[in-house]
């Protein structure tokens, strides 16, 4: 593809950016369906307030991923906010219409993306979340607002993020949620009662990859398991979920499902998902 003067930038924003591979999914997308658009990767440090300023000001500028620390700085600077990032508290996605910047979170639609396609059932389901960080709670709020489920179940570590989520879910919705810290008892119990696992926290990923937080006897075999870590491809945890006979759901999906959602909204066109996902498997193979 030749860069023109009608060339569409896309790009996105965080510090650091160095590592991402939303450049080589994106711009892969990209080519394979011919789009005269570009992906770059934008350190912003401290100035988003400037940032957002300078995508006001520029033409041929069409949409952002928003990654860390800036998912809920951003957000005081953007015209609209999707209901369901609002509900979560953090944007991942800016789409420039015209004048107007509208954020979006497609880490909850991806991850619901990835369940649905993995065979997962959610609706009047009873759904397990280990973890309450930033991706748990789009998680959660995803499933809440979007997946008609009838109970939520979260053990979290950190005690006062848990009880902040719960809060939040319990006041901004009418699912029933309970909690708990992690611990033994209450993973037995809490898989017991579930029809899906959502694995939301780093335990098990590159390079402690010989980790997971559930012991191998716990698992049932009528149980749909995702982990959102995709580095490795399969953890432990889903290993090891899937020998006991579990349907299991590897973190890349989710990962490709919210470049999906970004990459959809910006070009108005089907994202080419092998294509995405390709990029994905060879550089985490």
């Amino acid at each position: 593809m030749t860069i023109t003067t009608k060339t569409q930038l896309c790009g996105v924003l965080g510090n650091p950016v160095h590592h991402s591979l939303s450049p080589a999914i994106h711009n892969a997308a990209f080519r394979h369906l011919g789009l005269n658009f570009v992906y770059l990767a934008l350190p912003v440090v401290d100035d988003v307030e400037g940032a957002i300023r300078g995508i006001r000001a520029l033409g041929n500028l069409r949409g952002f991923s928003v990654t860390i620390p800036h998912k809920v700085a951003v957000m005081p600077y953007l015209d609209e906010i999707d209901a369901t990032a609002r509900h979560i508290g953090s944007v991942n996605t800016i789409i420039k219409n015209q004048d107007t910047l509208t954020g979006y979170n497609t880490d909850a639609t991806g991850a619901l993306q990835a369940l649905r396609l993995g065979g997962a059932q959610l609706t009047g389901q009873r759904i397990l979340l280990l973890g309450s960080g930033g991706a748990a709670r789009a998680i959660a709020f995803g499933l809440v607002v979007e997946g008609e489920i009838e109970h939520l179940t979260i053990l979290g570590i950190d005690e006062r993020e848990r009880a902040s989520l719960v809060k939040d879910l319990r006041e901004r919705t009418a699912v029933s949620v309970s909690e708990a810290p992690v611990n033994q008892e209450s993973l037995a119990s809490g898989i017991a009662d579930s029809h899906v696992l959502i694995h939301c926290t780093p335990i098990g990923m590159h390079p402690h990859v010989d980790t997971s937080c559930v012991e191998k006897s716990l698992w049932k075999p009528d149980l749909t398991v995702m982990d959102i870590v995709y580095n490795p491809l399969e953890t432990q945890l889903l290993r090891e979920a899937r020998e006991a006979g579990c349907r299991t759901i590897r973190g890349v999906e989710m990962f490709v499902n919210q470049a999906v959602g970004q990459f959809e909204r910006w070009t108005g066109e089907s994202a080419p998902v092998d294509v995405m996902r390709a990029i994905l498997e060879e550089h985490f193979r």
